[in-house]
């Protein structure tokens, strides 16, 4: 007897064919000795349009909102060039599918779509729409090697095993749908005038351009501020430093005058060094990547790419069986997988020039159970790639790296940092001049670090130098910085909880104040939202940057459902989602709270007073 594999592409369904060598091929599925492998092409159902329930609705009336199916129902997919027809190809595949299926020699069924919310869901609504009788059976695994293919096949898990994730696949899917249908429908009518416009609202959407909103406010109230700093120039036998003049942990002040008469009172004297500290400090990798923290990597890096593009890329790889799952959230490794790390790491390391300093250690910021959530992080497979374009090898490259850095010495730093003391009329005044020195490169060789170091010449305590310039230096405040794809992406993950002003820093370290599941969308999901803001004129670019539209700052300002604008309502609502995954939250109360939240907010819009947001009515 034979079992079907269900894959959620026909990439992803040669590689498994390929482990399991089946080489008979098909129209829709490869066959061998005990298995038969066939494909989705992502989602092959979609839920009813609201006209399909009832004819009335295709024609939008304040009358027809709040509505919610008594029966939430699912059809083919539409034609991507004409959506009154259904998919030729979807239908077809379906109609594969269900045949092998029931065939007589066919006694279980395993679904092998993505292990996440959305591939749980494509499997089951399959499933069910083609009344699938024979037990099915769940492969979990990361990567689609051979040895991760045939380890999955000796540790299925059962369809009920399955039932947790599978709900809150569901559940998710049904929320956006009377989230999406309702609000866009009735706030669309309710703001818009005149013929092509439509106001997007969503879930994710909402809080997503709400923060976008939130920077673009903090920097149009920005005063910018003047304040002054004094440099002075020292010089010694050996060569000159500069020094930034402090007084009380305080460098900037708001006094020009002060300043001026500082620098009048010192000017020309000598200085003397009074203090000379030296600090080693070891300086590590950041943490392996999740999907969000690669994005991020890359649109920062690299020209040219957005976060879409970079998980497309990625999925690339994964799909070539060159890296593991990417739409991961976490930054770790399940301690189980340490010899498949050791075997992966012992293949990519052959032949680089530093190879002997490459050694494989067990540590808890690399192995660590409590930091992975669903997938393991991204990490390459044993499987060395060959033939990839620029964009897959740029990506690639990223993580290889990234792995590899993990196994490497700290980087270490010498930082220097010296006090040089002018006499003044009353008072010595103290100057602060740092320096920072790379002493060892350790991991940094594999990174390709390109910094340079800051020096300062041989100085000692306590010896007398010459100062050579004294200046006063006008200097403004600057307002915070305009979100980028990578700031965003870093925002949504964290509900904006870890998230500063100049977020370009320190974006890779690993993040501890992010909730299992308390975020804004998923990792799969964070860059299309960020897309569909651009589509629906939300947010445009300019350069890396998010700028808000006047359409968005309108629909901000003007919708009345502020829950739905809150960062933290959402998070909640998404670790209600994940608790659900785990079995620790019910799909029925939740799924009536979204109800009930849902109904209540289409009365408000239909009683707010408030100006249209868009109108392209021809004046008369």
């Amino acid at each position: 007897m034979k079992s079907v594999i269900l894959a959620e592409k026909p990439s992803v369904a040669r590689n498994i064919a390929e482990a399991l060598k089946c080489k008979s091929r098909k129209d829709g599925y490869i066959e061998g000795e005990n298995y038969i492998i066939t494909w989705a092409f992502g989602h092959l159902l979609t839920l009813y349009d609201c006209k399909d329930y009832d004819k009335a609705l295709a024609l939008w009336s304040f009358e027809n909102f709040p509505y919610i199916p008594e029966e939430f129902k699912y059809k083919v997919k539409p034609d991507d060039k004409n959506r009154s027809k259904e998919d030729s190809g979807a239908k077809k595949q379906l109609s594969i599918i269900k045949s092998l299926v029931e065939r007589e020699d066919v006694e279980k069924i395993i679904c092998a779509t993505d292990y996440d919310r959305e591939g749980e869901l494509i499997g089951l609504l399959i499933f069910d729409y083609i009344k699938a009788k024979k037990p099915i059976y769940r492969i979990l695994i990361n990567e689609w090697t051979e040895d991760e293919v045939k380890r999955g096949l000796s540790n299925l898990k059962t369809n009920e095993d399955m039932e947790s994730l599978q709900s809150a696949g569901l559940s998710r899917q049904l929320t956006d749908w009377v989230i999406g249908i309702n609000f866009t429908s009735v706030a669309t009518m309710k703001y818009c005038r005149g013929k092509g416009n439509l106001l997007n609202i969503g879930r994710v959407l909402m809080p997503t351009l709400k923060m976008v909103y939130d920077r673009e406010m903090k920097i149009e109230k920005f005063n910018s501020e003047k304040f002054y700093e004094l440099y002075c120039e020292f010089e010694n036998d050996n060569g000159s430093y500069k020094g930034k003049f402090f007084h009380n942990k305080l460098e900037k002040f708001k006094n020009k005058e002060m300043m001026e008469k500082l620098k009048k009172e010192i000017e020309g004297k000598e200085g003397k060094v009074i203090e000379k500290k030296i600090e080693i400090k070891k300086e590590n990798p950041g943490p392996l990547f999740n999907l969000t923290n690669l994005q991020g990597y890359v649109t920062s890096k690299y020209k040219g790419y957005t976060a879409d593009k970079v998980l497309k890329v990625c999925q690339s790889l994964y799909e070539k069986k060159y890296v593991t799952y990417p739409r991961t959230s976490s930054t770790a490794l399940e301690e189980s997988l340490k010899d498949k790390a050791k075997k992966v790491l012992d293949t990519l390391k052959k032949g680089l020039s530093f190879e002997d300093e490459i050694k494989f250690v067990v540590t808890k910021k690399v192995f660590n159970n409590s930091k992975v959530e669903s997938h393991s992080a991204i990490i390459p497979t044993y499987l060395k790639p060959k033939d990839l374009n620029k964009e897959e090898k740029e990506v690639y490259e990223s993580i290889k790296n990234r792995f590899i850095a993990q196994f490497m010495e700290s980087a270490e730093f010498e930082h220097t940092e010296i006090i040089t003391s002018v006499k003044g009329e009353n008072y010595d005044r103290l100057f602060i001049s740092k320096c920072k020195i790379l002493r060892k490169e350790g991991y940094l060789k594999i990174e390709k670090y390109n910094g340079k170091d800051e020096l300062l010449p041989k100085i000692e305590k306590d010896e007398i130098v010459q100062m050579v310039d004294i200046k006063v230096e006008e200097k403004k405040t600057k307002p915070p910085a305009h979100h980028t794809e990578k700031t965003l992406l870093k925002a949504m993950e964290t509900c904006g909880k870890s998230n500063n002003n100049n977020s370009e820093e320190n974006e890779d370290k690993d993040t501890s104040l992010v909730l299992a599941g308390y975020s804004i969308g998923t990792a799969a999901t964070r860059a299309e939202t960020i897309n569909k803001l651009k589509y629906a004129g939300y947010i445009t670019t300019k350069g890396k940057s998010l700028l808000i539209t006047e359409k968005g700052k309108k629909l901000i300002e003007t919708f009345p459902i502020k829950e739905l604008l809150d960062t933290d309502y959402t998070g909640r609502m998404e670790k209600a989602l994940a608790d659900m995954e785990k079995g620790k939250f019910n799909k029925d109360t939740f799924l009536n709270y979204i109800y009930k939240f849902t109904k209540e907010g289409v009365i408000k819009i239909k009683r707010h007073r408030a100006d249209l947001i868009c109108d392209t009515r021809k004046s008369k």
